[in-house]
């Protein structure tokens, strides 16, 4: 059971390093993030999880969408290795355009 009187996240972000797309409260503390690994003109997806304090409040929904949005942005195309960006992919028509498989 979660913590009912936990924050919910509200900011998508690209950590310092790089090389995950984070979730991150009002207050800066990361609920959860995407793992990715970059390739010329293609973020690959390898791993996402969500701190078990946030889960069931919608972070892995958000993160998969922010994340997506910003790959968007920049004109990428996206490889899901990462089941749950994959499955959100799947769930989600409108980002199947980004994906190259």
């Amino acid at each position: 059971m979660s913590d009912s009187s936990a924050p919910s996240a509200s900011t998508v972000t690209v950590s310092d390093e790089g090389d995950r797309f984070e979730a991150r409260t009002d207050d800066g503390t990361v609920a959860g993030f995407a793992a990715y690994e970059r390739t010329p003109g293609t973020v690959i997806f390898t791993h996402t999880e969500v701190d078990p304090a946030f889960e069931g409040r919608g972070v892995g929904s958000a993160l998969a969408a922010g994340a997506l949005d910003a790959v968007r942005a920049s004109g990428e195309r996206v490889v899901a290795l990462c089941p749950f960006v994959r499955a959100y992919i799947r769930r989600h028509p409108e980002y199947q355009d980004l994906t190259t498989r």
